[in-house]
């Protein structure tokens, strides 16, 4: 694909991942969040680190459809890493505006309450990944080992879905359409795989 295309396609991204978060300030700012702000916050960061862990998800199974959208590719680290900046703006939500940077309402959540407990798991399991998302550290780790770790966004995935669907209250449903578009993409990737070998 031409250079010029894949920097106006960077463009719309960067503007697409940047749009909740630009929403979230000026909502602030205007205050028009609602009657709970930091609920809005919290909704809007945790949603979006979600959708977002999902379109880079989406792409390896994309590409396999086709060799001409390979070019996908130069925009899932991008992606992969607007994730983790709203799922740790969705942490930094909790640790400042729900546990007001206690330490020990922190602990005392993350043991006692599971959905915490599996959020902050979530987040750990990307902060490695987005530690080691430059060309520096694919050379170090070698490409075999980074592409084993980078499989550990799978579980990070699966521990942000648990996390919504704890978090809800219990008759809720809106966790299941981001399950269900979760549960295509992991079925999608040995499905293709068994096409690709067949042909």
């Amino acid at each position: 694909m031409n250079k010029n295309v894949i920097v106006i396609l960077k463009a719309v991204v960067w503007g697409a991942c940047l749009f909740p978060f630009g929403w979230l300030v000026y909502g602030a700012l205007t205050n028009q969040l609602g009657a709970d702000q930091t609920a809005a916050i919290t909704f809007v960061t945790g949603k979006t680190a979600l959708w977002t862990l999902m379109v880079s998800l989406a792409i390896t199974p994309v590409r396999q459809l086709s060799p001409r959208l390979n070019w996908l590719i130069k925009f899932r680290r991008l992606i992969g890493l607007f994730a983790f900046f709203y799922a740790t703006l969705h942490l930094l939500t909790y640790i400042g505006l729900y546990a007001s940077f206690d330490p020990n309402t922190i602990a005392d959540d993350v043991t006692r309450r599971r959905f915490i407990f599996i959020g902050v798991a979530a987040w750990l399991i990307l902060l490695p990944l987005a530690a080691t998302s430059t060309n520096w550290a694919i050379r170090k780790l070698s490409g075999k080992r980074w592409a084993l770790l980078h499989k550990a966004v799978y579980f990070a995935a699966l521990a942000g879905v648990i996390h919504y669907w704890w978090g809800v209250k219990p008759g809720v449903r809106t966790p299941l359409l981001v399950t269900v578009v979760f549960v295509v993409l992991m079925a999608a990737r040995p499905a293709l795989k068994l096409i690709k070998r067949t042909r």
